[in-house]
């Protein structure tokens, strides 16, 4: 019995392997991709106009 043996062991590895399977099968994961999806990665940054940008509209 690996549990009596070595519990600190058996606890990480545990651990651990819920930590590579859970990912994959929450629903907050799927979520996050379609909200990661959605989400424009460049937004408009308004300027300031010192008279002096002839090729900024």
């Amino acid at each position: 019995n690996a549990w009596a043996k070595e519990p600190v062991l058996v606890a990480s590895f545990t651990i651990g392997g819920l930590a590579i399977i859970l990912p994959s099968i929450s629903p907050y994961t799927k979520y996050a991709t379609m909200i990661n999806q959605v989400t424009p990665y460049n937004y408009p940054v308004p300027v300031r106009d010192n008279g002096n940008m002839p090729d900024v509209p």
